[in-house]
């Protein structure tokens, strides 16, 4: 049976006036005449190129990765966009971005860029960067910038994957009792509010910590019952942290380190999370007091929109050796995947510092071909302090997804009757989408002792290794084998990549490959990505029917808001197996294992 159920954690929304956002600024007139096309040239069957000349004072050209398919899209997109402009007479009717192609080329005008301009086969328009683009910018260049708007506002959203040696056979019977289970521990919706005890101390280290229940108990008194039971039902409560009477560790400074501390995480999570769940160059000093105030009580929550929790089955496996080594390579294994970010603190970051970026740029004389693209030099102090509260927001996000993995396990055992080291919870890979990073990376450059020369011929290039500032929105980091940053587990098959589907659909698990080191600065797709608008999909789709399809496929669902269930449909988006299916055709990364969806949580 299939039910539809309202979170009783959705807290009232707001009401007044609708307003603009506060960064909304006049777009570029768009439209692609005959001379424009000319610029886009198609390089192999999976892979396009934007010349330089599109768009004014581009300093490198434009890539994107689309199989025919998805380049239909594409271009749906643009001509959406030259519509709505014929329709307001030249100005972009109702709003909305830019097309992602005119993104990606206006990203490659920005000063200190390096490479090209790129795009994942999941790319759609966004807030000035394109979702699914990807930008480096060489560091040794004192004109490089980082631009808010390459990393997103939901700094650090991420998915993260848990086996379990659960079967289908097992879990099937009880799925409805396994997704309200689920329901019930981690809080989902537009402004839900976390479980975890949380005080400010445990975001800059200010305050003392609380008893753990007397915390708990003071501000989630109902909840106080479930908990405590799925704790004892892990076998945590006689390793529960004392009272302390120091400051608390700083969650926005340490990360999942936090986590380990205060008993949301077992020691070998850290293992198989990017960064190892922690930026070291956070400064919880650069977050703002009202960031903070919004990401306090958001600590362990889903949020709403794409995010999700769901459990899955090993569907189809790709590469045996990869998924062995992953610990997922049953067809029909039970898995967990959550998708979330760092909630209203993450935002409030990219917030604060788009204000701050708007006046650096404007005294540096920093000019963009779109106002959207906000941005500050690296080495500025406005650079510098954004740097600063976005890997402190990034902790915060690995913090969160760190609390749902407790919750989901205390569900799992509250469910099936054993702790959850007995179902094999262990964490097989976390990754971020919305990041930017110091990162190494071997860079073409021109020889300027061949520069020299006039005799008409071609520049040679050389090859040396840099330090770059990558900005992936949308976009996932996909290293090859051997790369040192890669967990010693997964050395010899690159680092895990985890592309999660829509509402219903499949998701897969994907691996690094040198060739995507070379030509995408190891970078890959994130997801499906966005075919509609969620207008449009509120407009165009009935809740009763996307429902009814989900029940067909014997998916069991809850879901907090009854809009989301249409924007989150699986025909608002891209056809994730054709995303996933280019990036395995361009090399940029390799199929392992395909995933099925069993149960299916919301916001």
């Amino acid at each position: 049976m299939l039910f539809f159920l309202t979170s009783r954690r959705r807290r009232r929304r707001r009401t007044g006036k609708k307003t603009q956002p506060l960064f909304f600024f006049p777009f570029q007139t768009f439209s692609l005449s005959p001379q424009e096309h000319a610029f886009i040239t198609k390089l192999t069957p999976t892979k396009y190129s934007i010349a330089r000349g599109f768009v004014p004072n581009m300093r490198v050209p434009g890539t994107f990765y689309v199989n025919d398919s998805l380049k239909t899209l594409v271009d749906d997109e643009l001509a959406d966009a030259v519509a709505r402009s014929s329709e307001s007479g030249g100005k972009p009717g109702g709003g909305g971005f830019l097309p992602a192609v005119k993104q990606v080329a206006n990203v490659a005008a920005l000063p200190g860029i390096i490479g090209a301009s790129l795009a994942m086969p999941d790319l759609h328009s966004g807030y000035g960067f394109a979702i699914g683009n990807v930008a480096a910018f060489d560091t040794s260049d004192p004109e490089a910038v980082v631009s808010p708007g390459g990393v997103g506002f939901d700094i650090n959203c991420g998915v993260r994957l848990l086996r379990t040696n659960l079967t289908e056979a097992e879990v099937s019977p009880v799925r409805e009792k396994l997704a309200q289970a689920l329901f019930d521990h981690i809080p989902v919706g537009v402004g839900s509010q976390g479980i975890i005890p949380t005080t400010a101390a445990d975001l800059d280290g200010k305050e003392k910590i609380e008893s753990f229940f007397f915390s708990f108990f003071a501000r989630r008194r109902k909840k106080l019952q479930l908990l405590t039971l799925s704790l004892f039902s892990l076998f945590l409560s006689p390793n529960l942290p004392p009272p302390s009477p120091q400051p608390t560790t700083a969650a926005l400074e340490l990360g999942m380190d936090w986590s380990l501390r205060e008993g949301y995480a077992w020691a070998e999570d850290k293992e198989h999370c990017e960064e190892a769940g922690r930026m070291l160059n956070a400064d919880p000093t650069k977050v703002s007091q009202r960031a903070k105030r919004r990401g306090l009580p958001q600590l362990g929550t889903l949020g709403a929109g794409n995010h999700y929790c769901e459990v899955q089955v090993v569907d189809e496996v790709f590469d045996a050796a990869a998924a062995r080594r992953m610990g997922i390579d049953k067809v029909g294994q039970i898995v967990v995947m959550i998708h979330s970010g760092s909630r209203g603190l993450g935002h409030q970051v990219a917030t604060d510092a788009l204000t701050t970026m708007e006046r650096a740029m404007s005294r540096d004389g920093i000019e963009v071909n779109d106002r959207q693209l906000a941005c500050a030099r690296i080495g500025s102090q406005e650079g510098k302090d954004y740097l600063a509260a976005m890997a402190a927001a990034a902790n915060f996000a690995w913090v969160n997804r760190s609390a749902m993995t407790f919750l989901a396990r205390a569900a799992f055992a509250r469910t099936f009757g054993k702790p959850a080291h007995e179902l094999d919870m262990h964490v097989v890979y976390d990754v971020s989408h919305n990041i930017a990073k110091f990162e190494k990376h071997a860079v073409e450059v021109d020889d300027d002792e061949e520069e020299k020369k006039e005799d008409g011929k071609a520049r040679k290039k050389k090859v040396e290794q840099r330090t770059l500032l990558v900005h992936r929105k949308g976009a996932t980091r996909a290293f090859p084998p051997h790369h040192p940053l890669v967990p010693a587990a997964y050395q010899l098959i690159g680092q895990p990549v985890l592309i999660g589907g829509t509402m219903g659909t499949c998701s897969y698990v994907l691996t690094g490959t040198a060739e995507g080191m070379r030509e995408t600065f190891g970078s890959t797709c994130h997801g499906a990505g966005r075919a509609r608008s969620r207008n449009a999909s509120r407009r165009q789709l009935d809740c009763g029917d996307v429902l009814a399809a989900l029940k067909t496929r014997g998916i069991a669902i809850r879901v907090a808001s009854p809009k989301l269930v249409m924007e989150e449909a699986p025909e608002s988006y891209k056809d994730v197996s054709a995303v996933v299916d280019t990036c395995h055709e361009a090399g940029i990364s390799r199929k392992a294992v395909r995933l099925r969806p069993l149960c299916v949580v919301k916001g």
